[in-house]
This record gives structure tokens, sequence and C-alpha cells, in this order.
């Protein structure tokens, strides 16, 4: 099987928000060193991203043509990402447990 072709990964800065909170959570209900380890493990998935894109399936909330909106289920959230032609764009950290509606917000966000 070819290997994918290395793409830049861009974050967004909702995304940042959401690794602060989950972060904070995480400190205040499960310790430091836990946190840390959940944080350590978000940011080496992003990092994979770069080559990995099409490892994870499609987020069958956000279906297109081109299956261009994939997620990762991590414990208890949705890393949610987008494939374009030129980068990866990672979306959202989302808790499992949120609605529909603020998965499907994702698509509107812009870099």
């Amino acid at each position: 099987m070819e290997a994918a072709k290395a793409l830049p990964v861009k974050i967004s800065n909702q995304f940042s928000q959401d690794v602060e909170e989950v972060y904070q959570y995480g400190v205040e209900t499960f310790g430091i060193i836990q946190t840390q380890r959940y944080e350590q493990q978000i940011w080496q998935l992003t990092e994979r991203l770069s080559t990995d894109y099409y490892l994870f399936p499609e987020c069958y909330h956000l279906e297109t043509v081109s299956k261009m909106y994939r997620w990762i289920i991590l414990d208890a959230h949705l890393l949610i990402y987008r494939v374009t032609k030129k980068e990866v764009q990672v979306l959202r950290l989302i808790h499992a447990s949120r609605s529909i509606t603020k998965i499907k917000a994702s698509r509107s966000l812009r870099f």
C-alpha cells in the first residue's frame, strides 16, 4: 500500500481551547499526572495526522462525498478533523456526550 503524502497539520483556535478545557477539568478530576498523559496522547495523535490522516474513519455526522471529515475516538472525546488537498485541519476535541449539533457545528470552523 502506498503511503499517504505528508500534509501540514493546522490546529484551530477552538481545538486549542478545547484541549485547555479538557486539561483543566482533568487536573481537577483525575490529577496532574493522568491529565498530562492524556494531553500527551492527544498531541501525539494530532502530530500523527500529518501522514496517517486516512487511517481514522469518516465522521458519520459530517458525511461528504469526499469523506473529508474524520474523527478519532479517544477515550471520552472525539477529535474531529478535516482533510483538504493542502492540509489536515484539526477542528475540535469534543466530549462524546455532547450533542450531534455541536459536532455538526465543526463544519463551519474556518482557518
